[in-house]
């Protein structure tokens, strides 16, 4: 039952970035928004990711768990990267973000999460895994993952992770987009529970999506790292203008202004990205002159403290009631996952595979592809493929 989601899942994400791509995305969101799927998706992005911290470990530490294949466990890693891709897609839309209610303070809750350990990690000076090899494919599964261990599995989920992070923070940016059809608890939430604004402070300063290596600066988009040339190093990336414009939602706006704590430490934060914008950035989002003014109008003046006019506060459910629910009882539902899904008979890995392979159809997937394959003679765009290898493209025989 839970693989049939999953592959419903997987063909609306495939559907969404297709259907985006012609800009023909509206049938999609109006038929999420009438049947009220989103919280229900955000409910299973929840659920995923408390597997992942809970039931996961446990089934690597296993030594007794070998099983034929860990495809399957893989694509319950996956199914995190999908949904929170298939939101980032679709929650551009205001209608979108109005029809989550209540569960959107779960979402802000995920995006935190992921926005925190990304700003740990950078600071901390740790490379993102993903630095290193090149994620595979955009959101499509790994074929390699079929034959490598547990354990093993743990290394690619902690690339995964990175790229999962990178879009929870564009699905944050577009909720800030509507701060002024949120339900209150939930502007209180980002400005004072989380203080999101001095963690995109951090986001900025320590920029995740950007390393060093061998003396080369490589940045992290669409999917991969890429070697940026001299000229283009000051150039903004997507990641860079999502922190900005989120930024800018939260800091410029009245209803923000009115209920954020502009302390002494949120301000000297706040103050620190007054080194950041420079001509070069304000000449690429001009918008970012109107922060320049706060800024430059925050650093001589003292704000009024917040109105603290809630008294009922709504607190997002979804993850507390998942780990009451289950307190206890995490390592005795990994063994029961070993026996009932993760240890399949051959005929049963046959029938999933055939399963899989009707839903990851390659001409899906090429139509999916950032990049179109090309000759690896000439460069050109490339139409056949080495039977041999399976790596190489020609434009010719």
């Amino acid at each position: 039952r839970w693989l049939r989601q999953h592959e419903c899942v997987e063909k609306l994400n495939m559907h969404a970035i297709l259907s985006a791509s012609a800009g023909q995305e509206q049938l999609l969101t109006e038929l999420l928004v009438s049947y009220a799927k989103i919280p229900v998706l955000i409910g299973e992005l929840i659920s995923v990711e408390i597997w992942k911290h809970k039931i996961f470990p446990v089934l690597c530490r296993l030594e007794d768990f070998k099983p034929r294949s860990t495809f399957p466990i893989y694509v319950v890693l996956h199914h995190e990267a999908s949904i929170i891709n298939l939101l980032e897609t679709v929650f551009f839309y205001k209608e979108i973000c109005e029809s989550a209610e209540d569960s959107i303070l779960d979402l802000i809750d995920y995006c935190h999460r992921k926005l925190t350990l990304l700003a740990a990690r950078s600071a901390n000076g740790q490379t993102p895994r993903a630095c290193l090899p090149a994620a595979p494919g955009k959101w499509g599964l790994n074929p390699e993952a079929v034959l490598v261990p547990p354990q093993e599995l743990q290394k690619q989920a902690e690339t995964m992770e990175f790229e999962i992070s990178l879009k929870a923070l564009s699905v944050l940016r577009f909720i800030t987009d509507q701060v002024e059809s949120l339900p209150l608890s939930a502007l209180t939430r980002m400005l004072n529970t989380h203080n999101l604004p001095c963690l995109l402070v951090e986001l900025v300063e320590h920029c995740p999506w950007s390393c060093r290596e061998a003396g080369k600066l490589k940045k992290f988009e669409n999917g991969a790292w890429h070697v940026v040339p001299p000229e283009d190093q000051v150039k903004m990336t997507k990641l860079d203008g999502q922190v900005w414009l989120a930024l800018l939602n939260l800091l410029l706006s009245p209803e923000c202004q009115r209920k954020y704590h502009f302390d002494g430490f949120n301000k000297s934060q706040l103050l620190k990205l007054r080194a950041f914008l420079t001509d070069v950035l304000i000449d690429q989002l001009p918008n970012l002159v109107e922060l320049q003014r706060f800024l430059s109008h925050l650093a001589v003046t003292e704000p009024a403290p917040p109105k603290k006019d809630l008294v009922l506060e709504q607190v997002p459910v979804i993850w507390d009631h998942i780990l009451k629910k289950n307190a206890g009882k995490w390592e005795a539902i990994a063994k029961h996952q070993v026996k009932r899904v993760f240890s399949p008979t051959e005929e049963e890995l046959k029938f999933q595979a055939h399963r899989w392979a009707q839903t990851y159809s390659l001409d899906m997937m090429e139509a999916l592809a950032p990049n179109k394959p090309r000759c690896g003679a000439c460069g050109t765009e490339a139409a056949k493929q080495c039977s041999r290898c399976r790596n190489e493209w020609y434009c010719t025989r």
